[in-house]
């Protein structure tokens, strides 16, 4: 009973801080003036003008050689000695379906069930969150919101942080189907090791049979009734929806790749922690990687400690189309942009480290030609910083647009901070 009752207690005093209002619709053009530009695309503008009309970027040039006029915008804002960006976008992840990991009640980003690509992430997504806020004030304005808890997960979808509801928010619907790759190895709790997954290769069959059954029910136009599982896998086969694999180590990622061939699908590898062994296989068949977070150890104890913060500069030099995720608890996903900066201490330049939490996401995710980068025709999703937004020291996000609206940087932590800040202030005197 009294577990029960801090259980209540904490989502009480969780639920007291008042979320954010959705910004309304862009109503005048804005001009953003002498900000350092960081395109996405590996460019930089030292002296950038950057203008934005209905939500679309109109303008990204060297400010410079334009002369402009003030006159023709609702909005300047002096942005000299500051830094824009594009909106980070978070790849892989429970935003939105997980609240607060210790309280069950707060979870809903899985379903009973072994085989579940009908399963659709996005309704269960909440955008009343109050975790969503203060991912945003550190530049992440987008993310991929997946499902989990089966072999096939269910499908995922794109959303923006600015909106009502679900529907609002969703950028790109149920467009993608997340599955599990069997692991050659389980975690044994009894003895505390890794022991080796006897049924391995049965469930890389059962994997298999399941795709030859969704694929014959694709190519089936005589069917007397609907199986909602294979119809939600119909897009596979046809391109419109792309497959997630989550994979880690080297063999059983070529497997993958192999095994989807098959079915004429390039899947894209998720975590892929051994992706670094096996660059030529990836190349050879375009596959691109989300990678697991720098912040973490080796798959084994004989690699070498900064395996992680390389990886990242292996597959760049490669010529793998790659994207970095954080794959941990959803509040610590405002650590991406610092995630990012840590591989670029091991051979990574700092632009390509930006392009990993922005174009190259996008293209991965199949939505780069509207976001991603600062580009003219794009979307306006982006967000003005005082300092280097890769690091955690100048990451000061002043202004952010998503689709041209600005929105309310304000957050339940900020609220705690200028409390407690003035409590102590109080006690100086």
């Amino acid at each position: 009973m009294k577990i029960l009752n801090i259980i209540l207690f904490i989502c009480c005093v969780w639920s007291l801080h008042a979320q954010p209002a959705p910004a309304p619709a862009q109503s005048e053009a804005i001009a953003i003036v002498g900000a350092t530009a960081h395109l996405g695309n590996g460019e930089v503008i030292a002296n950038s003008l950057i203008t934005f009309t209905d939500g679309k970027l109109t303008n990204v040039s060297d400010a410079s050689r334009i002369r402009l006029n003030r006159n023709d915008y609702g909005k300047v804002i002096e942005a000299t000695g500051k830094h824009v960006y594009p909106g980070f976008i978070a790849a892989n992840t429970q935003l939105g379906l997980i609240e607060i990991n210790a309280v069950r009640a707060t979870r809903d980003a899985q379903e009973i069930g072994y085989m579940n690509p009908h399963m659709r992430a996005i309704i269960a997504y909440s955008t009343d969150s109050k975790v969503i806020p203060t991912i945003r004030t550190n530049g992440i304005l987008m993310a991929q919101i997946r499902p989990g808890g089966g072999r096939i997960d269910g499908q995922s979808t794109i959303v923006q942080f600015d909106a009502w509801n679900w529907e609002d928010a969703a950028y790109k619907m149920d467009e993608g189907i997340y599955l599990d790759y069997p692991s050659m190895f389980r975690w044994s709790w009894r003895t505390r090791t890794l022991d080796k997954n006897k049924d391995y290769n049965k469930q890389v069959q059962e994997v298999e049979d399941y795709f030859r059954e969704a694929q014959a029910y694709a190519k089936n136009n005589q069917l007397s009734s609907k199986n909602l599982k294979f119809d939600a896998m119909k897009g596979l086969f046809d391109g419109s929806k792309k497959l997630y694999v989550d994979v880690n180590m080297a063999k059983s990622i070529s497997e993958a790749i192999l095994l989807f061939k098959k079915f004429n699908i390039t899947p894209v590898i998720v975590g892929g922690s051994e992706s670094w062994m096996i660059t030529d296989l990836l190349k050879k068949y375009k596959v691109p990687v989300i990678l697991s977070r720098t912040h973490d150890l080796p798959n084994h104890e004989d690699s070498n400690i900064d395996q992680p913060y390389k990886t990242p500069s292996q597959l760049e030099d490669a010529g793998v189309t790659w994207c970095l995720m954080h794959d941990d608890s959803p509040e610590n996903i405002r650590n991406l942009p610092f995630q990012a900066a840590q591989a670029v201490g091991f051979g990574l330049e700092k632009e390509a480290a930006l392009s990993a939490i922005s174009l190259n996401v996008a293209k991965i995710l199949g939505i780069d030609k509207t976001t991603g980068s600062l580009e003219v025709g794009k979307d306006a999703t982006l967000f003005i910083s005082t300092g280097d937004a890769l690091d955690i020291r100048g990451n000061n996000v002043e202004n952010a647009f998503i689709q041209g609206r600005e929105i309310d940087l304000n957050n339940k932590q900020k609220e705690l901070y200028e409390k407690f800040k003035k409590k102590y202030e109080n006690n100086k005197k």
